[in-house]
Formats: structure tokens, sequence, C-alpha cells
């Protein structure tokens, strides 16, 4: 198993997972959203291509609107 700290939570996933796999665990639906993996934003383009390691630590954000 793949262990990965996001937002600060310790959560399990299969081995060989990356970050499109996560987005579609996630209640991302129709949200916009920043992925940062270890400090760095993975940008929409490179997230099928960007793949996930044991202890990554992951900060992912939904913009929020208001006024």
């Amino acid at each position: 198993m793949l262990t990965l700290h996001i937002n600060g939570e310790q959560k399990q996933f299969p081995p060989d997972f990356n970050v499109a796999q996560l987005v579609a665990t996630m209640p991302l639906a129709g949200k916009r959203f920043a992925i940062e993996l270890n400090g760095e934003i993975v940008p929409r383009s490179g997230h099928a291509t960007t793949s996930l390691r044991d202890g990554d630590k992951l900060e992912i954000v939904t913009a929020v609107g208001g006024g």
C-alpha cells in the first residue's frame, strides 16, 4: 500500500497510483482546485503522468467564491 499525506491526513492507496487517479477518488467534480505535491504545484496537464510515491505530501485546495 501507498501512504500519502493529504492536507495533513494520512491515507492509504494502491501502489502505482498517479495524481489523476487520486483526483478521481475525491469529491472534486465540478470544482476548481489546485494540487501541490511536495511543495510543487502539479499542473492539470500533468495529473495523469505524475506518479505518487510512498510518503508524498499533498495539499489540495479548492477555490471559494463569494464577495
